[in-house]
């Protein structure tokens, strides 16, 4: 079984993808209750990675890579430093729990090894969003009065295509051992 996060100091998206590539586990674990100190939110989250490994056999963990640029007028140093302190003391505590190393996938990439393309200038989230909820019909989606997706749905989604792209590296790298080990015949 795989592992997917979508890191977030406010909310972490944690789906898990089985053998099979189904969706068996998705959630937002949220850390942003007002007056929670960065390690009682990563508190949270050991929490929670811990639940996951008294039910899940977790064989690879994926997660998507930090923020590594200033994304213009969104991003300061200050909080880009946060979030990637915030995602290592994450991915210690997955290693821990685990006994293996998380890989980073980049968003982009992750998106395309499920099929996602968002063009320049369209709502990535959405498309996404959207995405999984045409392919997967177990993920649900709450929405606001105003027809928003409530709080931890794009988290949601997001870990999903880190998971699901997280299996289809995980069997495109049995192919290739596979093939190597016949050549080596």
């Amino acid at each position: 079984m795989i592992l997917g996060l979508d890191v977030s100091t406010s909310i972490t998206g944690a789906s898990i993808i089985d053998k099979y590539g189904d969706l068996i586990y998705c959630q937002a674990w949220r850390t942003d209750k007002k007056g929670l100190s960065f390690y009682q939110k990563l508190d949270i989250i050991k929490e929670n990675v811990l639940f996951i490994r008294a039910q899940y056999p977790i064989e690879m963990v994926y997660v998507e890579e930090p923020l590594g640029m200033f994304a213009s007028g969104r991003s300061s140093a200050q909080i880009i430093s946060k979030v990637q302190r915030f995602n290592g003391a994450t991915c210690w505590i997955l290693s821990q729990a685990f006994k293996l190393e998380p890989k980073y996938i980049n968003t982009f990439t992750a998106r395309k090894k499920c099929g996602i393309s968002v063009k320049r200038g369209q709502n990535s989230k959405e498309i996404v969003l959207k995405n999984i909820l045409e392919n997967y019909k177990n993920f649900k989606a709450e929405y606001t009065k105003k027809g928003n997706p409530v709080k931890g749905t794009y988290d949601r989604a997001d870990s999903v295509v880190v998971a699901k792209a997280g299996h289809y590296l995980s069997e495109e790298g049995k192919q290739h051992t596979c093939y190597n080990k016949d050549l080596n015949k």
